[in-house]
This record gives C-alpha cells, sequence and structure tokens, in this order.
C-alpha cells in the first residue's frame, strides 16, 4: 500500500487487513505512519511530512519488529500507544487492572480494523478482546486537518465479575532528537511558568490530584530539539484533555524508547466496571511542529474548527469583582455600568455576593436565591439598567461549592464530597458539591435555569474555588472525582441545550481549569485571578501555547494592581489586555475624566482590531534577551498584523537591537506604523527613536523578518504597539550573489 492521503470530504469507512502495509496519513506538514499489524495500532513514525514508498513502509515496519533486549526482556523496538506488559513492555503500562488481584495483565487479540474517512479528521479505530480476562478494548487515532494528533481508548468488561481498573495511558513516541523537556509549573496568581530539563532517563511525571486541571498543571508536557524555542527546533507535545485528576509523562527508557503519555488519574477503586459497562479514557492530543509557535498554531487551528467556538465578535466585558467585591449597591453598580458603557463596555457582569447570606466568602454557596435584603426588587432592576445601555448580562456562581454555613449544607450534609462521616478540610470557607448524587445535580440545575431563564442571563462566570482533596462519596465512602468531573460536564452540557445562546466562562479560582475537556463546553477561560499586567504578559504567553487570543479572558485592571500592589500606566494594562477577550476589572467610579476617555480609545482600538486578533496567527519572536519580548497576530493572508513590543525589566544591553518579525510574507511590502495609545511607553531623551516610530515607514516582509526591525526604546515593563498594513507587492533591487 503506497502512502495513503484522504479525501475528507464525506465520511466512509474502509476494512483495514492486518497483511496491509503501515498506513502513512498526511496532512498539514504532518505525516503518520501506523502499524495495524500488532494487536494494538503501533506509531512507526509521527513528525514532518515525508514521502513514502512501499519500500519505505516495510522497511519501518522491519526495524520496529527488530528485537530489543533490555535486561533480560524481549520487546519489539515500537511501543503501541497502549504499550502492555504482555508485550514485553517494562515502562508505564498502557492499561492497568484486576478482578480482586487476579487478570492483571491482558493480552489482546484485534478484531477489527477500520479507517474512517470524515471531514476534519482521518481516524484509524481498532478493536480487540482478551477472552480469557474478559475484556474488550477500542483504541482510535485520528490524524486532524490542524496537524493535531488525538488518541483515546474505551474498555469494556465482557466477564461476569467486576473488573477494577486502575488507569489507561495513551502514548506517542518521539525521536531520540528529543532532548530537552519544557513543562509548565504554577500556583494561584501565578498560572503557567515554564520551566525546562534535559530529558534523562527514567520518568518525567506531572500529577494533578487536585480535582480539577490544577494551576500547577502542566497544560502542555513539550519535549524538543536542544534550545527549541518559538520559532526553532523540532517541538513533540502533548495535553491530556481532562479536568479532573491526571497524569501527563515524558518516559525514556534503557533500551533508548522515547515516548510521551498521559491519561486520567483513578483514586484507589474509583473506577470499577461491572459486567457490561464501559470505561473511555479522556482523549490524548498530541502536536508536532518546528517550534513552539507550530504547535500552539495547531491547537488554536483545532479549537477554531470546532462547532462549540465562538463565532461572534468577543464582546468588551466589564466584570464588578475589583471594583465592588461583595459590597452591592444598585447605585453603585448603576453607576459602574453607565461608566463602562461610556467607554464601550458590551457585556456586564456581575460578580459574587448577589445570592442569600453572601455578604463575605464564608456563607450562602449553595444557596442560589437572590438576596433580597440586598436586592428587595430582585436583580431586575439592575438587568434593566444594563440592558438599557445596550450591554449583555452577565452572572457569577460557583455551583460545585458550598458553603458549611449555608442552608443547603444544614439541609443535604450527604450531599457534600468526602471520604466518610467526617467533613474533609474546608477550602476558602468551603465544601464541594457532590454533583453525582442526582438530588444534588438537580438542584443545582434547576436553580441556575430559574435565574438564567428569569433575568435572560447571556453568561455565566462559572467559578471552582477549592481543591477536591478527599474528593468521595460520603454515603459510601467511595471516591467520586471521577465521577464529579464527569457529572461537571453534564450539567454544562444540559444547561447549555437548554439555553443554546449562553456562554460560559471557566473560572476556576482563576486559571485552575483550563484544559480541552472543559473548552468543549465553555467560551472563554479566566486566566488568572492576577491582573497585575506585568504577570499578565507571562500568564496570557503561555496559557496561548494552547488557547487562541479569543478564548483568554484578559482585563484592564485597577491602577495599583490589587494582588501584587504594583502600579503601572493605563497603557500598559490596555495593551497586555488588547492580545486576548478583552475586558475591565476596574472600578471606573475612581478613574479620572482624562483616563475614561484613554480607555474608550483603547477600546475602540481593541474592537477595530479584534477580528484579526481573534482569526490570525499567534507569533512570538525569539530574542536573545529576556527582559525584551515581541508578540503578536498576523491575519490568516498576512496582510496585516498587530505587534508588541514589550519590555519586562531593564536589560544588561542598553537596547534589543533588531527584533526579526515572525510570520511576514517575503512577497509583500509593510507601511509600518506605531499605535500612537501606546506612545507612552517611548523612552523619552536625546538619542531619539528609530524613524519609523516617528513617522510610517514601509519595508518588504523579507527584511522584517530576516534582517529585523530596529526596536524601539521603551520604558521597563511596558508595551508598544505596532501596526503592519500590506501597502504592495515587495520588488527587490539586487539579488544575492
Amino acid at each position: 500500500m503506497s502512502s495513503l492521503h484522504i479525501d475528507a470530504s464525506a465520511a466512509s469507512e474502509t476494512q483495514v487487513a492486518e497483511s496491509d502495509l503501515p498506513l502513512h496519513l498526511s496532512t498539514a506538514g504532518v505525516s503518520l505512519v501506523v502499524d495495524t499489524a500488532t494487536t494494538v495500532p503501533r506509531i512507526l513514525y509521527w513528525g514532518a511530512a515525508v514521502s513514502l514508498d512501499r519500500d519505505d513502509l516495510a522497511a519501518l515496519r522491519s526495524a520496529a519488529d527488530g528485537i530489543g533486549v533490555v535486561e533480560g526482556v524481549s520487546a519489539p523496538l515500537a511501543p503501541t500507544v497502549l504499550p502492555l506488559p504482555s508485550d514485553g513492555w517494562v515502562g508505564t503500562p498502557g492499561i492497568e487492572g484486576h478482578r480482586s488481584g487476579r487478570r492483571f495483565s491482558p493480552l489482546f487479540q484485534a478484531t477489527s480494523r477500520q479507517l474512517i474517512e470524515a471531514t476534519g479528521e482521518r481516524m484509524l479505530r481498532v478493536e480487540a478482546a482478551d477472552t480469557a480476562a474478559g475484556l474488550a478494548l477500542q483504541v482510535s487515532i485520528a490524524l486532524l486537518d490542524s496537524g493535531l494528533l488525538r488518541l483515546d481508548a474505551s474498555l469494556r468488561n465482557t466477564g461476569t465479575d467486576e473488573y477494577e481498573l486502575d488507569g489507561v495511558r495513551l502514548t506517542v513516541p518521539v525521536p531520540t532528537e528529543a532532548q530537552e523537556i519544557l513543562d509548565f509549573a504554577g500556583r494561584h496568581l501565578r498560572e503557567r511558568s515554564p520551566q525546562r530539563s534535559p530529558f534523562g532517563v527514567g520518568t518525567h511525571l506531572r500529577e494533578n490530584r487536585r480535582g480539577r486541571t490544577g494551576s500547577d498543571a502542566t497544560l502542555l508536557l513539550a519535549v524538543g530539539t536542544t534550545g527549541f524555542g518559538f520559532q526553532r527546533g523540532e517541538v513533540w507535545a502533548v495535553h491530556t484533555a481532562w479536568s479532573g485528576n491526571h497524569r501527563t509523562y515524558a518516559e525514556l527508557g534503557l533500551g533508548g524508547l522515547r515516548v510521551l503519555g498521559g491519561g486520567e488519574l483513578h483514586l484507589p477503586g474509583e473506577v470499577r466496571l461491572a459486567p457490561g459497562e464501559t470505561y473511555r479514557s479522556p482523549a490524548l492530543f498530541a502536536a508536532y511542529g518546528d517550534g513552539l509557535d507550530t504547535v500552539a498554531g495547531r491547537f488554536h487551528s483545532h479549537l477554531r474548527s470546532q462547532v462549540s467556538h465562538p463565532t461572534s465578535p468577543r464582546p468588551v466585558v466589564l466584570n464588578t469583582w475589583e471594583a465592588v467585591y461583595f459590597q452591592h449597591d444598585l447605585a453603585a453598580l448603576t453607576e459602574l455600568a453607565e461608566r463602562g458603557a461610556r467607554v464601550g463596555v458590551e457585556r456586564f457582569v456581575l460578580d459574587d455576593g448577589w445570592f442569600r447570606g453572601r455578604r463575605n466568602d464564608q456563607a450562602g454557596l449553595g444557596d442560589w436565591q437572590v438576596d433580597t435584603e440586598v436586592w428587595p426588587d430582585g436583580l431586575d432592576p439592575l438587568v434593566s439598567i444594563v440592558r438599557g445601555l445596550g450591554m449583555d448580562f452577565g452572572l457569577w456562581f460557583e455551583p460545585e461549592m458550598v458553603n458549611e454555613d449555608s442552608d443547603l449544607a444544614r439541609e443535604h450534609p450527604d450531599w457534600i464530597l468526602g471520604s466518610g462521616e467526617r467533613m474533609p478540610r474546608p477550602g476558602r470557607n468551603q465544601q464541594v458539591l457532590n454533583l453525582a448524587n442526582p438530588d444534588a445535580f438537580a438542584y443545582i440545575l434547576e436553580s441556575m435555569s430559574e435565574l438564567i431563564d428569569r433575568y435572560g442571563v447571556d453568561y455565566v462566570k462559572w467559578d471552582h474555588n477549592r481543591d477536591l482533596v478527599e474528593g468521595g462519596d460520603r454515603i459510601t465512602g467511595e471516591a467520586a472525582v471521577h465521577r464529579q468531573t464527569l457529572a461537571v460536564y453534564a450539567l454544562i452540557d444540559e444547561l447549555r441545550r437548554r439555553f443554546p445562546a449562553l456562554e460560559i466562562e471557566s473560572c476556576a479560582s482563576g486559571g485552575g481549569r483550563i484544559d480541552l475537556g472543559i473548552l468543549e463546553r465553555t467560551d472563554r477561560v479566566w486566566a488568572s485571578d492576577c491582573i497585575d499586567a506585568l504577570e499578565r504578559q507571562t500568564i496570557q504567553r503561555w496559557t496561548g501555547q494552547l488557547l487562541p487570543p479569543e478564548l483568554i479572558g484578559s482585563h484592564v485592571g485597577a491602577p495599583v494592581a490589587h494582588t501584587t500592589h504594583r502600579t503601572h500606566s493605563l497603557s500598559f494594562r490596555a495593551a497586555t489586555a488588547l492580545f486576548g477577550s478583552f475586558g475591565i476589572e476596574w472600578d471606573l467610579r475612581l478613574a479620572s475624566e482624562q483616563e475614561l476617555d484613554e480607555l474608550a480609545a483603547w477600546v475602540a482600538l481593541y474592537k477595530s482590531e479584534r477580528s484579526l486578533l481573534h482569526s490570525g496567527t499567534v507569533v512570538r519572536a525569539d530574542h536573545p534577551d529576556p527582559a525584551f519580548w515581541l508578540h503578536g497576530v498576523v491575519g490568516a493572508d498576512a496582510e496585516q498584523a498587530l505587534f508588541a513590543f514589550v519590555s519586562m525589566a531593564t536589560g544588561v544591553a542598553a537596547h534589543p537591537g533588531r527584533v526579526r518579525l515572525p510570520g511576514l510574507r517575503d512577497d509583500i511590502r509593510y507601511r509600518v506604523e506605531a499605535v500612537d495609545l501606546s506612545r507612552a511607553a517611548l523612552v523619552k531623551s536625546a538619542s531619539g527613536q528609530p524613524d519609523w516610530v516617528t513617522a510610517p515607514q514601509t519595508f518588504s516582509g523579507s527584511v522584517l523578518s530576516r534582517v529585523g526591525l530596529q526596536a524601539p526604546r521603551i520604558y521597563p515593563e511596558q508595551a508598544f504597539v505596532v501596526r503592519l498594513v500590506a501597502v504592495g507587492p515587495a520588488t527587490s533591487a539586487s539579488e544575492p550573489a
């Protein structure tokens, strides 16, 4: 069989015979070669697009079938996507489970192989069984139009007794050239901080046991050639698309085999399959690219292709949290809404504090009724004012949580997650509501539905402020994070079914729940509770490794940041928020007339540029000075772009020199013009600025991307925004010798 390039205009299924040569699928500059002759498919090659004939494919299989002997164990040189001890695999197993301690090592035989061709993807689906162990397996490997791989598996208990499943983990191979690991650490207010390490022998394991994605979740685990960056080096990366406990890892065995893997992390006894029951794994997404920007672009392209991805212009949001906190007052909120409308706000979101007994964070969670002491006429007066000012209305909920000081907790203590009768340690004065309990699920669903329907809520900010420590069913004492995660998905799905126009933001102590599982159901994420523009530059830079700008909530905060007490100019705060889903979280009642006018100008700039920012390609420059960054968005046709020069600190050198602008076309000539709103960032000195800063100039794309643009001199903790517009074809006065 020669290389297989599939027309995905219509869905079809093709049986794949065991004797066929490996399948070669290729799209978007990526090749995937899968061997289907094994019981579970194995990936023989995954990387840059290559041309392969029959002899090449046969050679790849032959090389993979060579016998490697490590410490007395013989095994093929290429593992399957679910490597098992029965294959001779001595690394992290793809499946772990047992029947009361027996049948712990399955050996599958393939029963069917299908190649499914559909719009947007080409998928190999293999079914296999171990009749002795009483297990049926289905594995899918899809190459998406974005160039991403998506792998998933399901395991069904075909036996007559219970099967306890400890884990299902999918893996992809990476080559010897992958010598360096990049993943992410983090905490509340400083999510997604990058860290690098050598790819050494052993397992580099990132586990999350928080019951949600986690502020310290790695988001992506990437490996690559030494020194890989945004624009350079081969990169292979994986993401586990699951909002509960999970594992992601990079593993190098003594035999030299390197794999990336991931899957759900099961708590003890959490997943037990009764006869006939099936477990479906979260999807493992894998991306290959030349540089981190290419990897990011594949995820962005995939998300933008989804039916659930928002298509309307992302509105300017005003969120009330840092403006008023729990001090809800109709007059104050009316003034805030009026000032928001004056500067161009399109969506007003009432944050925490509107429901019964909620004067601080110690009481009220779970009692989802409007507090009549604060709102004697309900929320109707505020909603009427907001809509009269031409804005959508949004409302904050924390549906999965409950305060011990609440009517709900007093009436239904058995609805609280815990390991048994005792109450777990509280977090932020709250506990977790067991949504896998049908009565608790129905209560939350109906409470939210009544309010959304009554007030015509356009937008829900969905918060989640406590880790699921000791996440169990208090009635049975069994671990319940798996069921809780599925229940949350089901709750969101049902609300979206009931209210198709409703938009939902994923917030979890800020950026604690960001993954492709929750993103199938939500329209925006709150990247961090920290709105300090300097911190946000880093947080948004790396959140963007997975998500495109239109999904990343980014707000203009107060002049003095509430979480760090740093003081930043409005220019820096707004330029930072510009490259996301723009919003405001600032008490505009305290803003001067001059500040309101300047903010209105930034809002107008966002509105004029959001069609570019939310559809173009995100690019980031590799600059040797860590104090100086350049990032931007280039239009799909590369005829327009918006860049930000950012000074994160004082640099060792007095000037960053020329900076290459990625993503441009060599055959286009661009006008480079400063965005006047950001001129406050410029250093005012006798040495002056590059000529293009004073007046627009034109350059060819090849000059800008290869020679570079002389960078402006800007003050520390400032950003200078630049617009590029195509003015015609590039011409060359001379050719290189």
